[in-house]
């Protein structure tokens, strides 16, 4: 009788699947399928099914070689070998008879079923018939509202108290307008008959009060941001931003006084501006008219010498 020998080799095992492969190769390694599925961007749902050599939840054959492949480069596996085992796996399952389901277009899960579209279409006139009901009962109430107050009520004064108008502001007509310069500031105050009471450029903290008997005294400004207008030393709101030039602004009191309580500004009256050196000669010289039996010609009138800004305004 023969005896067994103890030193005998042991019948080979049968090759490791290539999901095993993987498997271990990813638990030497001390990763997760999550890691995994972060450094291939596959699923986890489709690496578990590799590993379990579940080839057919995978949606080809082609996906589950391409799959296998990347998973085996992620933990530095064999991608070749790899890829031959799993192809030669899908290969013993057989080819599928049908790899691709047509889908209707329309998903019917987001089709309501007939049983709710009958209670939402329910509750709609549900809804509409109680809005009938209120809007007709309130207008119902309304309308014998309406018919019982002249007899349950009546008015001995219907006639509603006019409102009481507001005072309007007492308009200034005297007070002290003082330009003070907050930069160097161009400018040029004159009279309704274009005679020049200050022009030239204010240094800062410099100051010009505008003569009380001027008549309607008027301004020019290159740069109203940074000139400050009092009446008797309440400055009003700035006249300008700055970013452009301004003239022909008011400085009478009233002006002035309208702006600082802020109701609409007066217009200017308009006057006709007879040049300087013609009113001049005009007082210099006595007409001739009388002592030559005749009209003497009216000379045209020449245009004002135009005051120039410096050239930084």
């Amino acid at each position: 009788m023969d005896e067994v020998n103890p030193g005998h080799d042991a019948a080979p095992a049968a090759p490791a699947r290539a999901g095993d492969v993987l498997r271990m190769a990813r638990e030497a390694q001390g990763l997760s399928l999550g890691d995994i599925g972060a450094r291939t961007r596959i699923p986890s749902r489709h690496l578990a099914a590799i590993e379990a050599s579940d080839y057919q939840s995978l949606p080809s054959a082609t996906y589950a070689v391409g799959f296998a492949k990347a998973y085996a480069r992620a933990v530095g596996a064999d991608e070749v070998a790899i890829a031959q085992a799993v192809r030669a796996d899908v290969d013993k399952l057989g080819r599928r008879v049908n790899e691709y389901v047509p889908q209707d277009i329309v998903d019917p899960s987001r089709v309501p079923s007939r049983g709710l579209a009958i209670v939402g279409l329910g509750i709609a006139l549900a809804l509409l018939v109680i809005a009938g009901l209120w809007y007709g009962t309130d207008l119902f109430r309304r309308d014998r509202t309406a018919q019982e107050v002249p007899s349950a009520t009546p008015l001995a004064n219907s006639a509603a108290p006019a409102p009481t108008p507001a005072p309007s502001p007492t308009p200034v007509t005297a007070g002290k307008v003082v330009l003070t310069a907050n930069g160097d500031v161009w400018l040029r105050v004159y009279d309704a008959d274009n005679v020049t009471l200050k022009m030239g450029t204010l240094k800062p903290g410099e100051s010009y009060e505008v003569p009380a008997t001027a008549k309607g005294p008027l301004l020019n400004v290159g740069r109203p941001d940074k000139l400050t207008v009092t009446l008797d030393g309440k400055p009003i709101p700035p006249l300008g931003d700055g970013s452009r030039a301004i003239k022909d602004v008011r400085l009478d009191p009233q002006a002035i006084g309208a702006r600082l309580s802020g109701a609409p500004v007066p217009a200017a009256t308009p006057t006709v501006r007879t040049p300087l050196r013609e009113r001049t000669e005009r007082r210099a010289t006595p007409s001739t008219g009388a002592e030559t039996g005749g009209s003497a010609p009216t000379p045209a009138p020449s245009p004002s010498p135009a005051t120039t800004a410096p050239a930084d305004l």
